[in-house]
């Protein structure tokens, strides 16, 4: 058996003066490397500041350039719309000649489902109806083209 009874370490913590020091010293240091951080970036800075209008016109110029390229270019741009609307008209030219032949086909209809003249003539044509005593000729039809022999002899 062991009867030994654990003790937590005990933490001593800094007292106020020292926290103020350690604080104090980290200051030094960061205050040292901001200044080491200001002096490598000032003439980039100087640079920046006296060229600012011209890096701001360039900027916008860059801009306006890709911004061109995208409306005239990208995927709903000037040259994809002007291909579009005349696919448009295309297709509103096929739609009008479609609904120009689909009346032609309903007065056709509705001529053969009513019009006597109409039957008769469609059935005198397509069936070759006749009224009694009439006659029909019926021309045979021509006769194929006789085929000339060729060879390869005559060339030579």
């Amino acid at each position: 058996m062991d009867l030994r009874v654990e003790i937590p370490k005990i933490r001593v913590l800094p007292t106020p003066d020292e926290r103020l020091r350690t604080l104090a010293q980290g200051a030094d240091h960061a205050e040292a490397w901001a200044e080491k951080a200001r002096t490598r970036a000032e003439p980039a800075v100087e640079w920046i500041y006296l060229f600012r209008t011209r890096v701001a016109t360039g900027a916008v110029a860059v801009l306006a350039a890709w911004l061109f390229v995208h409306v005239m270019f990208g995927a709903n741009g000037m040259v994809v719309y002007r291909s579009k609307r005349t696919e448009y008209q295309d297709l509103q030219k096929e739609i009008g000649q479609l609904q120009k032949e689909n009346d032609e086909y309903t007065s056709q209809i509705s001529q053969l489902k009513s019009d006597p003249r109409r039957i008769e003539k469609e059935a005198r044509e397509q069936f070759h109806y006749t009224r009694p005593g009439e006659v029909v000729y019926v021309s045979p039809e021509p006769a194929p083209p006789p085929q000339s022999a060729t060879t390869d002899s005559a060339s030579k």
